[in-house]
């Protein structure tokens, strides 16, 4: 098993002792003396209060190098962070995580059915959110909220992982070198589980 799929196998396991409640690393003394990381993956995920990503996957210090913005949109500083990482530290492994019930998702439905006046700042979010979702209107989900929500989170979380495998000359060539595993992945809110869905190789699927 490369390294790529020992970090997603830990990430899954930790997720698992998270959910059945065993949280050994979180009994660890922290490390405040730590001067070197060494993140095995890089998450991209949502800036939402309810899903800390160390605790959700119960890592420690230095294990994981996060990146956390409204919606997990990508957008150049994203992709220059996840370079960063990638290339400085040699992490095999990137994993867009969206969650059930996003507010960015949400927002940009309500934006895109009944439009408004959002701040300049919020609409560079929106604005790269609505390709992921505007589709979805013209289908029969835009009769049912909730599923067109279930169903935006994960096209979301897809084109987001998709866009770093192809978006960037850099994670590019790791992804066909096989040096980087980009995945996309759900939280939820309301069980705790990670579901990873997109780009799982089989072996792991």
């Amino acid at each position: 098993m490369n390294s790529a799929l020992k970090a997603l196998q830990r990430l899954r396991s930790g997720n698992l002792e998270f959910v059945d409640r065993k949280l050994p690393v979180l009994e660890h003394p922290l490390s405040f003396g730590n001067k070197e990381q060494a993140p095995f993956a890089v998450i991209l995920g949502c800036s939402d209060s309810r899903v800390p990503v160390e605790i959700v996957f119960n890592q420690g210090f230095g294990d994981l190098f996060v990146i956390r913005v409204a919606g997990n949109i990508v957008a150049p500083s994203q992709i220059g962070s996840i370079e960063f990482a990638v290339e400085k530290f040699g992490t095999p492994l990137v994993v867009v995580l969206g969650h059930t019930n996003c507010g960015a998702l949400s927002t940009t439905l309500d934006e895109l059915q009944r439009p408004g006046t959002p701040s300049r700042n919020l609409r560079s979010i929106v604005d790269r959110v609505r390709p992921a979702v505007q589709g979805l209107l013209c289908t029969e989900l835009k009769d049912n909220p909730e599923l067109l929500l279930k169903a935006a989170v994960r096209t979301n979380v897809s084109i987001a992982a998709n866009f770093l495998r192809h978006g960037s000359e850099a994670l590019e060539q790791l992804v066909e070198t096989g040096r980087l595993l980009v995945v996309g992945a759900e939280y939820s809110l309301e069980t705790g589980k990670v579901d990873f869905f997109d780009g799982v190789p089989s072996e792991l699927a």
